[in-house]
């Protein structure tokens, strides 16, 4: 079958694990197509994790490609069927389907949002859910030593900047490090490294594993190395799952989204509760990537100051440093955790204030309304610095956001000069370096710095 350009088929399919025993409350949730029901984003989330290897990342392109595409549950008395209609032929070899994973959509409304016993408004709340909802996921595995690396980095690279990636992916799997990332298709890279320098140690139980969420997934569908995969409700707890389970950061060049991750990690390391914490921070790329990072750490040091360029190492074109230098940062937490009585397989010490854990809605109100000045402490100016980040990210790449650039024109962001000519500068040689868009796509800006 065609749809518009594109072949789609039908299928009929067993989900596995969770979604293969659901009552009949929990399915109506997941058909139920008004506004507060699951449908929509069971069906979207769904329809991303099929695409996987898509050539887009505009999600409203994906969701209307696919406009045709449905997802319905048959009950039977062994279980559930799940019947997919205009779904993409790429999820299917040989008219069979490849295997995806898909947790927690039911969960995460029955169980945390549903739940009186979390309180959604207060920090310990917020990450009592998140740690219940990894759990949940089954990604918190006690008895392991911390050896898991989060991989953070654009969608929008260069080739050579993505076989860097498996290079450093490569070298962290030889020294039995894990990996996880935001499982988009260029953070493939570290992964398929990783699984190789795993064969190569003959470590047969290595984890690869993404974390997402539904505004995201459509444009950034899941590379096909994921073998554990949470969608998280949002940005915000999506963040917080990589740092409270993640032991050690290495970002890769990347975008207006990469820069939002490092800002949130920022923002939790200037914060002077976590001033004694180890928590190692290397930022990477090959040797043409050098004016990349330059850029970023200037644009760091003018805006949020000498401390926070102090918290993190730059690493050009050294993949084995790279793996050296988190093996031994990894080490010092290991330490920090033995000695404070705190779990291997998530972060409880670390201190993530309000502003970075309350979800940010990226309308052209909240956008304008920013406090983008230096009348504050660092570790508050790098997170609503990190929901500026955050509300482009949103109007270059996710449905509702490019719907709202496109009913109301751009976003304006205003602020003191003195923080808003870095902030243009560094987007401006983001697009100069094509790294707001996939290579060979327009991109038109979704925001106006208003200095």
């Amino acid at each position: 079958m065609t749809t518009g350009f594109y072949k789609t088929i039908d299928a009929l399919i067993s989900p596995m694990e969770q979604l293969n025993v659901l009552s009949k409350i929990e399915v109506a949730k997941l058909l139920d197509s008004s506004q507060s029901g699951l449908y929509k984003t069971f069906r979207n989330c769904s329809l991303a994790v099929l695409n996987t290897g898509n050539d887009t990342d505009d999600g409203k392109e994906l969701l209307e490609r696919y406009k045709d595409f449905e997802i319905s549950i048959v009950q039977q008395e062994r279980g559930i069927k799940l019947a997919l209609k205009n779904a993409p032929t790429n999820a299917f070899v040989d008219d069979k389907m490849i295997k995806g994973i898909l947790r927690d959509v039911i969960y995460t409304n029955d169980e945390i949002y549903s739940n009186p016993k979390f309180n959604l408004d207060s920090t310990e709340g917020i990450t009592d859910a998140v740690f219940h909802m990894l759990r949940n996921a089954n990604l918190l595995q006690p008895g392991l030593d911390p050896n898991l690396v989060v991989c953070w980095g654009g969608h929008s690279i260069s080739r050579h900047e993505y076989d860097y990636t498996k290079e450093v992916g490569y070298s962290l799997g030889l020294r039995g490090l894990d990996t996880c990332t935001g499982c988009g298709g260029a953070m493939k890279g570290p992964m398929k490294g990783a699984t190789i320098g795993h064969a190569k140690q003959r470590i047969v139980n290595g984890r690869y594993i993404g974390i997402t969420e539904p505004g995201i997934i459509a444009a950034e569908a899941p590379n096909p190395i994921v073998n554990k995969l949470v969608i998280m409700p949002d940005i915000e707890k999506r963040l917080e799952a990589f740092v409270r389970l993640g032991h050690g950061i290495i970002v890769f060049p990347g975008g207006a989204g990469t820069t939002e991750e490092i800002l949130y990690i920022l923002g939790i390391l200037l914060h002077p509760d976590n001033k004694d914490i180890p928590f190692p921070l290397i930022f990477t790329g090959p040797e043409n990537s050098k004016e990349y990072f330059e850029r970023v750490d200037e644009f760091i040091g003018n805006t949020l100051g000498q401390e926070a360029q102090s918290h993190y190492q730059i690493i050009v074109n050294d993949p084995d440093e790279v793996a050296r230098q988190m093996k031994a940062g990894i080490q010092k937490v290991r330490e920090f955790r033995k000695h404070t009585d705190d779990a291997y397989y998530f972060n409880w010490h670390l201190k993530i204030s309000h502003d970075l854990q309350m979800p940010f809605i990226p309308t052209h109100e909240n956008m304008r309304n920013l406090e983008l000045h230096k009348n504050q402490p660092c570790y508050q100016l790098a997170a609503n610095l990190r929901r500026a980040f955050s509300g482009i990210v949103a109007g270059n790449v996710k449905e509702d956001g490019i719907r709202t650039i496109e009913q109301y024109g751009h976003f304006e962001l205003h602020g003191d000069p003195e923080i808003m000519h870095p902030v243009d500068e560094l987007l401006c040689s983001f697009a100069k370096q094509n790294r707001m868009k996939l290579p060979g796509r327009n991109y038109v800006p979704c925001y106006k710095v208003i200095r």
